[in-house]
């Protein structure tokens, strides 16, 4: 028998931390929808997380971000996947500590570089040095990241499989996370 989520759980963690893979997986066993936060903002705009830089800049951006994160933790229970920079914003981290619980995918920088680095959908890393600017964000956020509720580590070696697995068991050890 499957314990119901009580909470919304959103997913944090640095782009290519495997937000969305894992926590589509997590969803998927767990029984609850699974929803992307940059998906959700880009519904809402008609346009890409990418047009909506060029077009507006990042504050433009990180304040739709807000609003869209705020109405999607007022949903009933998810699993929830949020945007790199997301959880870097005090208004995220208050709604959602407010209203979920925060899970922090913890990767390494080289493991990250390993999965972004063949993408051009990353904003923040059209810069003269790709992996330079994802080594500096990653020292950045960290400090904030270890806020998070839970946090899991993962390794070269974990399949999306193994790293799902690895969430649930840490869920599961959260007190009133799941109704008995």
């Amino acid at each position: 028998m499957t314990k119901k989520l009580k909470k919304t759980i959103a997913f944090i963690g640095m782009m290519g931390a495997g937000k969305t893979a894992v926590g589509k997986v997590v969803a998927s066993k767990l029984g609850v929808p699974f929803l992307d936060a940059d998906t959700e903002i880009e519904k809402a705009a008609n346009m890409s997380i990418q047009e909506i830089f060029i077009r507006d800049g990042e504050e433009f951006f990180r304040e739709r971000e807000a609003q869209v994160i705020l109405r999607l933790m007022k949903g009933s229970p998810t699993i929830l996947s949020t945007g790199g920079g997301a959880f870097i914003q005090a208004a995220n981290r208050q709604a959602i500590n407010l209203l979920g619980i925060s899970l922090w995918l913890d990767v390494e920088v080289d493991l990250l570089w390993s999965r972004v680095k063949n993408k051009d959908t990353r904003p923040l890393l059209k810069s003269l040095n790709p992996y330079e600017t994802l080594k500096k964000l990653h020292i950045e956020r960290r400090p904030i990241y270890k806020k998070a509720d839970i946090s899991v580590k993962a390794s070269s070696r974990y399949t999306v499989e193994d790293m799902a697995q690895k969430v649930i068991d840490r869920l599961h050890l959260h007190p009133n996370l799941f109704e008995e």
